[in-house]
């Protein structure tokens, strides 16, 4: 051996391996590689049971508590969240479902129609602010006569005589109240509102009886006793003016003390027509036959102008005497006449000839009238006609 091998063998032997092999053999020639061996392992299968229950306690065990919440959660509230039922009904449109949970659909309606309740005696109804006959009607399930036949000496037929404060009579049913008087006779009466005897005697609230009425002709009823008709009906009295011509203009003085004298001439109307006073929109009672109301009322201030709606002669101009208050009419002389009644005040006299658009009065409230406006009234010889047919 040389220096060089001696060296290097030398330099082996100061500078052991510290592989890893070398430490298992180092291990081996103490004779420790069994017992190394069985505490590998025991370390090892520790460590993987540290790491499995790590595991479940953050994933298993978390989900599991949570499932376990939700559910009880869930048992409280809601036990069929998911449920769906194929039902249908007038919230639900056909082919579309509804969760259980939701109930069942009902479409929302806040009015309720109350039924009526049958009467059977006459109610005493005091007027409002406002009120008008057709109103009272809508409100007691009656026709508009039947307000007015209902109370015959109250409002005599006129719509305009219902004013505030005053009581009147409601009917249970439509039909004519009627004061008996000594010597009616129950087929005269009958006759008169178009019913039958029966219909009278069997209505409950006037108290008779078939057994007890006696002779229709002079029946067992006290003078002075108010009875329902039921079903009956009259003819309305006729409180405007009668036909006032140019030439018989006297007829007027029924009506009241503005009749005038005969005149054979005079300005003839057109047959057209324009529209009486400044505003354009009714006010209170337009036309109508079943109110006994044959004109239209048109809204206005106090002292707006009045308007001759076509050429003519002034054939009554003053008081009425039937509730109208100051009233001017117009003969047109072509079988047309207008009325203009309620004014406060007019400019024109009898015999007057006053053309189209000439201003004859102040609009205002005189009469039975509950506030401003204008009655207005077109008739074509005497009889009624709608204004409304004409503007």
């Amino acid at each position: 051996m040389n220096n060089n091998e001696n060296e290097d063998y030398n330099n082996n032997e100061e500078k052991p391996s510290f592989s890893l092999n070398h430490f298992w053999n180092q291990i081996l020639w103490n004779g420790l590689g069994e017992t190394f061996i069985k505490l590998g392992s025991v370390i090892v299968t520790l460590l993987l049971c540290g790491v499995v229950i790590v595991f479940a306690s953050r994933y298993y065990l978390q989900k599991k508590e949570t499932a376990e919440t939700q559910t009880v959660e869930t048992n409280v509230f809601s036990p069929m969240t998911d449920a769906n039922l194929p039902y249908f009904s007038p919230g639900i449109p056909n082919n579309e479902k509804a969760r259980l949970y939701d109930g069942v659909y009902r479409i929302s309606e806040n009015h309720t129609n109350l039924p009526a309740k049958a009467r059977n005696q006459v109610q005493r109804y005091t007027v409002q602010e406002n009120d008008t006959v057709i109103g009272i009607s809508e409100q007691f399930n009656l026709k508009p006569s039947t307000i007015l036949w209902g109370n015959p000496y109250t409002l005599s037929d006129d719509p305009h005589a219902l004013l505030a404060g005053l009581e009147i009579n409601i009917l249970p049913v439509d039909g004519v109240y009627y004061e008996w008087h000594d010597g009616d006779g129950l087929n005269g009466v009958s006759d008169v509102f178009g019913v039958s005897p029966e219909d009278i005697i069997d209505f409950p609230a006037n108290g008779l009886s078939r057994e007890t009425i006696g002779d229709y002709s002079n029946p067992n009823i006290r003078p002075g006793t108010w009875l329902i008709i039921p079903g009956g009906s009259r003819a309305f009295v006729n409180w405007s003016a009668p036909l006032i011509t140019r030439e018989n203009p006297a007829v007027a003085s029924i009506y009241g003390p503005g009749a005038c004298q005969a005149v054979t001439d005079g300005p003839l109307g057109s047959g057209t027509f324009i529209w009486p006073t400044t505003e354009t929109w009714i006010s209170g009672y337009d036309y109508d036959e079943g109110t006994n109301h044959r004109a239209i009322d048109i809204a206005g201030s106090l002292g707006n102008s009045v308007f001759a709606a076509d050429a003519g002669v002034v054939v009554y101009a003053g008081w009425n005497n039937h509730g109208y208050g100051n009233v001017v009419m117009i003969d047109h002389g072509n079988g047309w006449q207008t009325l203009y009644a309620h004014l406060d005040s007019y400019n024109v006299d009898c015999g007057y000839y006053v053309f189209k658009g000439d201003t004859i009065a102040a609009l205002g409230t005189t009469g039975n009238s509950s506030g401003p406006h204008l009655h207005y009234e077109m008739r074509y010889n005497g009889v009624p006609v709608n204004p409304n047919n004409f503007y």
